[in-house]
């Protein structure tokens, strides 16, 4: 492996560094992202049977905002139960922005990193095009020097690829998921306030 670091040349290393945030960026995403940690699928039947036995409590919302993403967004619609429908609607929405937000965490450098490793690749295909026609001497060219900038020229190109395409499907695989999260807690949270005004049987 160091030996294809070393044949790259320097220019290699702002591709190591940009993969190895990727790489990092792409874990703490999956492991954030997954459907049960975000929009539970039963909170909201276990929301409305605690409704009925015990009503709305400071204790409650406390812990249902710590609960979940969906659980923070049922908590400050649950804050305004004695509101009308629509102001309960617009706290739902006002939180339900700051939770989008952090959905969308480290997404756009995620996805900055697959539109800039292709450009450092091609970065390194130049230095290493510099290299060889810097070697060009009036007496001839020299192989040694001619081997290498050939070498940084396709190891970056190469690997600037490999960075960008797997930063790239899974950038668009976290905005998709995030789009369908989204949806969902949405769809959730406008049933538990028709829920909660008598609009709609639970």
């Amino acid at each position: 492996m160091f030996a294809i670091v070393e044949a790259a040349g320097w220019p290699i290393w702002f591709l190591i560094f940009a993969s190895i945030i990727a790489v990092g960026l792409i874990i703490e995403r999956l492991i954030f992202l997954r459907s049960s940690r975000i929009a539970p699928s039963s909170l909201l039947d276990e929301v409305v049977k605690e409704l009925k036995q015990r009503g709305v409590s400071d204790g409650m919302l406390t812990k249902l905002a710590q609960s979940s993403p969906l659980g923070h967004i049922f908590a400050a619609g649950l804050k305004n139960i004695k509101s009308p429908p629509e102001v309960m609607k617009e706290s739902i929405e006002e939180t339900g922005r700051v939770v989008l937000h952090d959905l969308e965490r480290f997404l756009t450098t995620l996805g900055t990193i697959a539109s800039i490793s292709p450009l450092l690749g091609l970065f390194g295909t130049v230095i290493g095009m510099i290299e060889i026609f810097g070697s060009q001497t009036a007496a001839g060219n020299s192989p040694a020097i001619l081997a290498h900038g050939i070498s940084v020229a396709l190891y970056n190109t190469a690997f600037g690829l490999i960075v960008a395409i797997p930063s790239m499907i899974f950038y668009r695989h976290f905005r998709s998921k995030v789009d369908s999260l989204t949806i969902e807690m949405e769809q959730q949270a406008i049933k538990l306030v028709e829920i909660v005004h008598g609009q709609r049987k639970d």
